[in-house]
């Protein structure tokens, strides 16, 4: 075959990066639109309805799917007007593997009448297909409040009649109902049909990610969960209580610089009063110390919360899986994201997406159109969803693969062994971009932080008194922040190379009533470097790079990063600003 000429190859070159140009711009678009728009599927306009048909569009090139519809939001007023609804990889190689026994018809109208028993009407809906199962996201259980006043809303207003459940559908009632409060037979009618679309769904477990067992307003419960359904209504499902910090707790997260090494939530607080619920069944097989839970920072608590949930997915060929917190916008969406993407990084979902495609459903989809309040909560300086993608560095490990893999045996590097000296730098590529220096949290270099996952290798009981192995966390975290020289490369193409050991100050921290400084903190200014030796990255490794790399360029020349207090070095200015450019994205907003 002829060679092509070098005039050739670099118009194709040239081409290649103007196509990759054009789409981080279009994550720049988006992430700009989302920060100053909520989302309302009633008042959706014509950039909106772009994004929702580019969202199919992605979901189309791996999937058969069908459409649940919510025009002008009549199901869920901050729910997509088209839900998708995944029945099968549509690929050549798996097109027959697995099909979907879902009727769309019958689960439209499950949908339909199911809605109200969760809060604000965001019903169980399935988000994920892997390996012909759903991974499903909703709010958490309404409670009487909202149930009486939905009803009753809905009374008026349909003329006197509310067929809300459907004649043929309506629960059965156990014989004793005579002697049983309106509200129990309120609650077996909505939860009942609840229960009914979970099933339909072959859903098993369910992660509940709340603080509390009910959310509690003004002295009255307003959410309940299935955690406390005082008929055990939801006695047949896997419960599993996973408590994790709600979107106020990430403001501490931004005033310590976008450092989350160290932040440790106060799980002394009145509200808090959720324990850590886990089956055994799921325990024993991760070498985690579950009952330190309360000792873990933010990073180590949602490597492990992750690591789970994957493990939850990969023990049962059968049965799914619905996560939720509250009101379903804020944790729900973190989980969902990070699940998506490291599923997607191992090539077990969504194989054919590059990394900006994969980076633009999880945020146009998870994020935006399932009504995530981005404009509130960067008033509120509440970056939860900054976080999550920051975060991706810290997932990069095999420990987090779906993949089967045998590990090394003759492996020279233990997981806990982080050194200054363990520090990679990339390779320069050309002369394309600048050198930027960049400090630990934003460098590409990704961290490997497994001090939590390498706690001990008994099985755990979370049940019993007894105290189990130390944490062995605190050890592999507390050398100081580095700063890394960064060409920037092709991810998908270059390899780390030898390390780089030059030391920087870590930023101060900030205390608030909800954290607690107890612990060596072990990270350093937003960005920080990991600590671990890689002669050669994986190429999940150098798939979330990738991803990562694009939304922090995108962010930075968008919504950008708001330091707390001024950093001697004005780290944050400069570095998103270098950052920026060297990807190519030169930022609109002033980082103040």
């Amino acid at each position: 075959m002829m060679a092509a000429s070098p005039s050739v190859s670099g118009s194709l070159t040239a081409s290649g990066q103007t196509l990759s140009g054009r789409k981080s711009e279009e994550i720049a678009d988006l992430i700009d639109l989302f920060s100053k728009t909520q989302y309302r599927a009633k008042e959706v306009s014509r950039r909106v309805e772009t994004i929702e048909k580019r969202c199919l569009e992605l979901f189309g090139r791996d999937y058969k799917y069908s459409v649940i519809h919510n025009t002008n939001g009549e199901v869920c007023g901050h729910y997509p007007q088209q839900i998708v609804f995944l029945e099968y990889e549509s690929t050549e190689l798996h097109k027959d593997r697995f099909e979907s026994t879902v009727q769309i018809t019958k689960l439209q109208d499950l949908v339909n009448r199911s809605k109200m028993a969760r809060c604000r009407g965001r019903f169980v809906c399935p988000v994920i297909l892997y390996n012909g199962k759903h991974i499903c996201r909703s709010s958490t259980l309404a409670g009487w409040g909202e149930l009486y006043g939905r009803t009753g809303y809905n009374y008026i207003f349909s003329g006197g009649t509310d067929d809300t459940w459907g004649a043929e559908s309506e629960p059965e009632v156990p014989e004793d109902d005579g002697v049983r409060n309106g509200d129990s037979q309120l609650f077996d009618k909505v939860r009942g049909l609840d229960i009914k679309l979970l099933r339909y769904l072959s859903v098993r477990y369910i992660c509940d990610l709340m603080v509390e067992n009910k959310k509690v307003k003004f002295g009255l419960n307003v959410t309940s969960s299935e955690k406390v359904d005082k008929a055990q209504r939801y006695a047949d499902f896997t419960l599993l209580s996973v408590p994790y910090p709600g979107c106020e707790f990430f403001k501490d997260y931004k005033d310590r610089d976008y450092t989350a090494e160290g932040l440790v939530f106060n799980w002394n607080q009145d509200f808090v009063d959720a324990p850590l619920t886990i089956p055994v069944c799921f325990t024993k097989n991760l070498s985690i110390n579950w009952s330190e839970y309360q000792s873990w920072d933010l990073v180590h608590q949602t490597q492990n919360y992750l690591k789970l949930l994957l493990h939850i997915i990969n023990s049962d060929d059968e049965s799914g899986l619905l996560v939720h917190c509250i009101s379903g916008w804020d944790r729900t969406p973190l989980f969902v994201s990070l699940l998506r993407l490291s599923l997607w990084a191992d090539g077990a979902v969504h194989a054919s997406l590059e990394p900006t495609e994969i980076l633009y459903l999880t945020i146009a989809y998870d994020w935006f159109l399932f009504g995530h309040m981005l404009p509130d909560r960067l008033t509120k300086g509440e970056e939860i969803f900054f976080f999550c993608f920051n975060f991706l560095k810290h997932i990069v490990s095999e420990k987090f693969s779906a993949k089967k893999k045998q590990r090394r045996k003759n492996s020279q590097f233990k997981d806990t062994d982080f050194t200054v000296d363990d520090l990679c730098k990339l390779k320069s590529r050309e002369a394309r971009g600048s050198v930027t220096s960049l400090s630990s949290d934003f460098s590409l270099i990704t961290e490997d932080a497994g001090g939590a996952s390498s706690l001990t290798n008994e099985a755990v009981d979370l049940f019993s008194g007894q105290p189990l192995g130390a944490s062995s966390w605190r050890k592999g975290h507390t050398s100081s922040p580095q700063t890394v020289l960064w060409n920037r490369p092709d991810p998908m193409h270059e390899r780390l190379a030898h390390p780089l050991g030059q030391e920087a100050k870590s930023s101060s921290s900030s205390s608030s009533n909800q954290s607690e400084q107890g612990f060596t903190r072990a990270g350093s200014s937003p960005m920080s470097v990991p600590g671990r030796r890689c002669p050669s990255p994986s190429e999940r490794q150098v798939r979330l790079e990738a991803v990562r790399e694009v939304f922090l360029a995108a962010y930075s020349s968008t919504v950008g990063l708001k330091s707390s207090a001024p950093s001697p070095s004005g780290a944050i200015t400069g570095l998103l600003e270098q950052f920026a450019r060297g990807v190519g994205l030169r930022g609109t907003n002033s980082i103040i």
